[in-house]
């Protein structure tokens, strides 16, 4: 019989010892609380900046590469942008579009390579349904009207010519001895940008008619030069124009300020153009490029008409955003569109370093 107890107590004790060394069950948790929902949800998936595509015509352009850095600046820290460089080929740019749409971005910002192929552009755009903002390089206003979520922003051609014009009238007004032949007219050479782009032909024509509403009797020397925007080719086609003619031009009308760098080059290695030098040929341009201002203060170029590449960029930027928010193009900004309803104009202004 007290085997018989003992043999119990021993067995209840083993089975005590047991319990006490088994791991204890968790307690259930407690339901979240719909707050806590709320938080955890907003944790896992965070708003995310949106993703801005944008297109550039030409790295290497010397003005849009002020548009591109100063775009880059707006949006930091506000969207995700992806940039590609078109190398001045549009079936490169086209090819660049089809990425940016198959990646999903929720903004397209398009310089185009030809201007005459936007209409492909919208349409892709439009098929996949991402606003569009063009710049720099107009399309015709009825292609980007086609698509109610394109819009451009860029400058009016025409004013930059026409300040042209009026700065022409000026310096001959100021400078009498510029007229080399004294016939009371000005015997200019004229850089043109591309054959058809709407904001070279526009440049050029304005330019002279409205140094001739001036007042300003013009003839011109020779062919207009095509140089496609380039120093390097501006530099040889003056050149070749200096041998032909060399003290009968009076005056270079340039489209941009890169054409009219080279075109002071190719007068400064004939003795034109030189600081302290007595002989000198007005140089006209547009952009207002930091090499540009340099020429004009130290003497070797005469005038140029500000394009401003920082404002441009920013105006870019906001609208980018306000669309990529589903917002207006416009919403919240200072901007305003022109008679055509969809297009943004910042403003030229002539500089002359004064």
């Amino acid at each position: 019989m007290k085997k018989k107890v003992l043999a119990t107590v021993l067995a209840s004790m083993m089975v005590f010892s047991l319990a006490a060394c088994a791991p204890k069950a968790a307690a259930p948790a407690p339901a979240p609380t719909a707050t806590e929902e709320k938080k955890d949800a907003t944790t896992e998936t965070p708003t995310e900046a949106p993703t801005v595509g944008v297109l550039i015509y030409k790295y290497d352009d010397t003005y849009i590469s002020t548009v591109r850095n100063a775009l880059e600046t707006a949006l930091n820290g506000k969207a995700e942008v992806i940039m590609q460089d078109g190398k001045g080929d549009q079936a490169t740019q086209n090819d660049q579009l089809d990425v940016l749409i198959e990646k999903g971005v929720n903004v397209l910002c398009v310089n185009m390579v030809d201007a005459k192929a936007a209409s492909g552009v919208v349409e892709k755009a439009k098929a996949a349904g991402i606003p569009t903002v063009f710049f720099n390089r107009e399309p015709d206003a009825e292609v980007v009207k086609s698509y109610d979520k394109a819009v451009f922003i860029g400058t009016n051609a025409a004013d930059a010519g026409k300040m042209q014009g009026d700065i022409i009238k000026d310096l001959f007004d100021k400078n009498p001895a510029y007229d080399i032949n004294g016939d009371g007219k000005v015997q200019y050479v004229m850089f043109q940008g591309e054959p058809d782009n709407p904001e070279a032909i526009a440049r050029t024509k304005y330019s002279v008619d409205q140094a001739v509403a001036d007042g300003v009797q013009m003839d011109q020397v020779g062919e207009t030069q095509v140089c496609n925007w380039d120093t390097e080719q501006a530099q040889k086609a003056m050149e070749a124009m200096l041998a032909a003619n060399e003290g009968k031009i009076e005056l270079v009308i340039a489209n941009n300020d890169g054409m009219a760098i080279g075109c002071i080059a190719a007068l400064t290695n004939i003795g034109y153009n030189v600081e302290g030098g007595d002989k000198f040929v007005p140089v006209v341009g547009v952009d207002a490029t930091d090499a540009a201002k340099d020429a004009i203060a130290k003497g070797t170029m005469s005038a140029t008409v500000l394009q401003d590449g920082e404002a441009m960029g920013n105006a870019i930027a906001q609208v980018a955003l306000n669309a990529a928010a589903g917002a207006d193009f416009l919403e919240g900004t200072s901007y305003e569109f022109d008679e055509s309803g969809v297009a943004v104009r910042i403003p030229y202004a002539p500089y002359t370093g004064e």
